[in-house]
């Protein structure tokens, strides 16, 4: 009689253990799914920030290709072109993005960019008049303003300027595109301030540095301003002040400039060089 019972148990036990089993293997099989997603993951961040641009290209059109419903791969390709400056392709990239069912606001404010860096300046007002008031963010406000800017709208490009400022923790760059519109309005002494404020986020960023010396030129002021450069830098910067100098009119200034930018120079500045003597011949003819 107690045959049926060990039979019962024993056909239980087996129940169970195969039912063990299968939850472990699922088990299993999700974990190996994280650890694929998460270096997956890993890789795509890689091949969009550290790895040579036409590299990650690569990766991901041929990802791409073999995933097409993948949205994440696209937007990987769209980085990636442009950071290799090819911006008439990632135009085309992200315009497949953003007719992708998961498309993002984000998606269409980096749509916008590549638009603005292949030269559509209108289709990427378009683009931006899309996106909701409630999607508030540095990248959206700073293509705004240089949209604004465009279009000789100064009122709204200085207010679009002035909330992606605060939007970021590191403003140099768009300090220093606020401070050239400025400087494109001729009112130097405001492009000056935005110049200054800029390298005291980056000290490294010469572009800053070379409008900076632009705008103190514009008025005349033919210092060099107080600033961290190497000596290259600093003959750079002189004959930028030396351009400035004889664009004025005030050209005894300007050839003492590029003589500083000559001597200044470690190595041979064959630019100033050039403009020197080619200023000299002119004063003796």
């Amino acid at each position: 009689m107690r045959h049926p019972v060990f039979l019962t148990l024993c056909v239980s036990s087996a129940f169970a253990l195969s039912a063990c089993q299968k939850a472990n293997e699922a088990e299993v099989e999700r974990a190996v799914q994280d650890v694929i997603a998460s270096d997956e993951n890993s890789m795509n961040a890689i091949m969009m920030t550290v790895a040579d641009p036409n590299e990650a290209v690569a990766y991901f059109k041929r990802e791409s290709a073999e995933q097409p419903n993948r949205i994440d791969f696209k937007r990987g390709l769209a980085r990636s072109l442009i950071r290799a400056r090819r911006y008439t392709e990632a135009t085309s990239v992200w315009s497949d993005v953003i007719s992708h069912p998961e498309v993002t606001n984000e998606d269409r404010v980096n749509y916008a960019d590549a638009l603005i860096r292949s030269g559509n300046w209108d289709r990427a007002e378009a683009v931006l008049d899309t996106i909701p008031p409630t999607h508030e963010t540095y990248n959206r406000y700073r293509l705004e303003a240089m949209v604004a800017d465009a279009n000789k709208e100064w009122k709204r490009a200085d207010s679009f300027y002035e909330t992606a400022v605060g939007l970021t923790t590191r403003p140099a760059a768009v300090m220093n595109n606020w401070g050239y519109s400025k400087l494109t309005r001729r009112d130097f002494s405001g492009a000056e301030r935005l110049f200054t404020e800029a390298i005291t986020y980056d000290r490294d960023l010469f572009t800053a540095k070379n409008n900076l010396v632009l705008s103190r030129g514009a008025q005349r002021n033919y210092q060099m301003p107080i600033l961290e450069v190497s000596q290259i830098e600093r003959a750079q910067l002189y004959h930028t002040l030396a351009l400035a100098a004889i664009k004025n009119g005030d050209v005894a200034i300007g050839k003492g400039l590029l003589e500083e930018a000559v001597d200044t120079h470690p190595q041979h500045f064959e630019e100033a060089s050039r403009a020197l003597a080619a200023l000299q011949a002119n004063v003796t003819n």
